[in-house]
């Protein structure tokens, strides 16, 4: 019912920046948050960043101050600006979005978008 699609990823060099987009499309009312994971080889999807409707935003410690979370309610997307890149930041990086469906829904639902790779090299 709703498709979370990310472009952006790619290769970079250690302090490099790159900029992630997420586009969500479907049968959507409305988008009431929407956010980033990633998940490294061997470990646990984590949280990178997330953004209310409202843009209240919340990062992971380990990105504070280097990324930020932005969002366009019209298009129904979320970016992800990555500056002063790390090694450690190396991973597949998810799109989240929580969609309500109609007007008259009483609870939204998750959707995650396939993943775009982000490798940050020494």
């Amino acid at each position: 019912q709703v498709q979370l699609v990310e472009s952006g990823g790619g290769l970079v060099q250690a302090g490099g920046s790159l900029r992630l987009s997420c586009v969500a499309s479907g049968r959507i009312f409305r988008v009431t948050a929407m956010g980033w994971y990633r998940q490294a080889p061997a470990k646990q999807r984590e949280l990178v960043a997330t953004i209310t409707n409202g843009v209240i935003t919340n990062y992971a410690d380990s990105v504070k101050g280097r990324f930020t979370v932005s969002r366009d309610n019209a298009k129904n997307t979320v970016y992800l600006q990555m500056n002063s890149l790390k090694p450690e930041d190396t991973a597949v990086y998810y799109c989240n979005g929580r969609v309500l469906h109609t007007s008259q829904a009483p609870y939204d639902f998750t959707y995650w978008g396939q993943g775009t790779q982000v490798t940050v090299s020494s």
